[in-house]
């Protein structure tokens, strides 16, 4: 055994302390796999007192965070801290800076200053490393990076938020309201008491700008993310889908063709044949599509101290044997500035519904709203109507321009027949 890899380790929280207790766990074992043993020589968070289960007596306590970059036996500094500004990318800079190796689980992060850290990092012939950013355990950074390096990648996407995938597959089950199993997630702590992050497709946003990047050799785009959450699906929606052989899931999807980079985050009917639609609590899964190598599938445990450790130490390994590369497997100067994509000419089929007052004339007020707009109707189904009087309308629409579907709904927006916001959801194809 040669000398220990020794880590500064910012952040003792949930992910900090698993580190801990993995590295003690299994430390014979992952030596054995490094080829020398990795050790945490010092720390730094909040409060030193708090009871994390772990001793950190062992350690030497910095009280600055960014002190930890300078710390004069530290190797590595590992990053989990959180927030994409502030103590979090001050402390990677500063380790850079400074020739340190860097490990982070932070996704913020790497989405907003991922270029520039990345440059950072080559410049100084260190390690900048993030597999713990993407879907907590699941290694699907090292297979972008690495196991389809050989593949052009057509287009990634998945489930990249477990949060929104508990919900949406809880409300599957049992038929409940979106407001109801949110509040259940709060209580069992699969959501924040503040779940907006989650719940509006930020965290997911943030995770796909980086998987795109990665995918494509594109500059990291995280402010041309499209965006939108799961909290205005409804129980019925979730009926109407499971009738017409779908499942509603949280999808971020990523393309890059001659016209531009596509980024969205958005609910999506998948189709019961496609294994996505198989996925469900707190589940995160990507699918990556390569040229040569056909269909990917990477599924597991998005989030939780277990998996996201596991990620960080694997990350950890790779430094110890001295294998890594530029941060996103090309260098940072050869990554493309490709333009955001115009997303109305891209040609699916949609789900859209729409709440109804219940009078004569609706049905066909709706008809011409979509004729005009040049959308072809596969199929509509009217319910009965709810106690308060309004009717749910669900529209299936056969393959036309999204352009298309925007323009109807805009045209029905003003209509005094109309009870609330309609809800559209794009629709999974092969």
């Amino acid at each position: 055994m040669t000398e220990p890899l020794r880590i500064a380790l910012a952040g003792l929280g949930t992910v900090g302390a698993g580190v801990i207790r993995l590295l003690d766990t299994n430390g014979e074992l992952i030596a054995r796999r490094a080829g020398r043993p990795i050790e945490v020589v010092a720390v730094s968070a909040r409060d030193r007192t708090k009871d994390r289960g772990i001793d950190i007596s062992r350690f030497d306590w910095v009280d600055d965070t960014a002190e930890l970059a300078r710390h004069p036996r530290a190797d590595v500094v590992v990053e989990l801290v959180g927030g994409s500004d502030g103590p979090a990318v001050a402390l990677v800079r500063a380790a850079l800076a400074a020739g340190r190796h860097v490990v982070t689980a932070n996704k913020a992060m790497i989405a907003h200053h991922g270029l520039e850290l990345a440059r950072a990092a080559e410049a100084a012939n260190a390690a900048l490393k993030f597999e713990a950013a993407v879907a907590g355990g699941v290694p699907v950074i090292k297979g972008l990076r690495e196991g389809a390096a050989a593949n052009v990648v057509t287009r990634v996407y998945g489930i990249l938020n477990g949060t929104c995938n508990f919900i949406l597959s809880k409300m599957e089950a049992e038929g409940r309201d979106f407001a109801d199993i949110l509040a259940e997630a709060q209580r069992l702590g699969y959501a924040e008491a503040d779940p907006s992050f989650d719940i509006d497709g930020v965290d997911a946003a943030h995770k796909l700008s980086i998987l795109a990047s990665l995918a494509f050799g594109t500059e990291p785009a995280f402010g041309e993310v499209a965006v939108s959450g799961v909290r205005h699906v409804l129980a019925a929606d979730i009926a109407e889908a499971a009738a017409l052989g779908y499942r509603v899931r949280l999808l971020g999807l990523a393309d890059a063709g001659p016209h531009g980079l596509f980024q969205r985050v958005h609910p999506h009917l998948i189709p019961l044949s496609h294994p996505l639609a198989h996925v469900t609590g707190s589940t995160n899964a990507v699918v990556a599509e390569g040229n040569f190598v056909g269909r990917l599938l990477f599924q597991g445990a998005g989030a939780g101290d277990g998996p996201t450790a596991s990620a960080v130490v694997a990350d950890l390994i790779d430094i110890a044997r001295g294998e890594f590369g530029p941060p996103y497997a090309m260098p940072a100067d050869a990554l493309l500035a490709q333009g955001a994509a115009d997303a109305g000419e891209r040609r699916a089929r949609a789900y859209v519904r729409l709440t109804v007052t219940d009078k004569v004339g609706v049905l066909a007020e709706i008809a011409a709203a979509m004729r005009d707009a040049g959308v072809s109707i596969e199929s509509l189904i009217q319910r009965a109507a709810n106690p308060d009087g309004s009717v749910l309308v669900a529209i299936v629409t056969h393959e036309v321009p999204e352009r298309s579907v925007a323009h109807a709904l805009e045209k029905l927006r003003g209509s005094q027949s109309l009870v609330g916001e309609p809800m559209w959801m794009h629709i999974l194809g092969d």
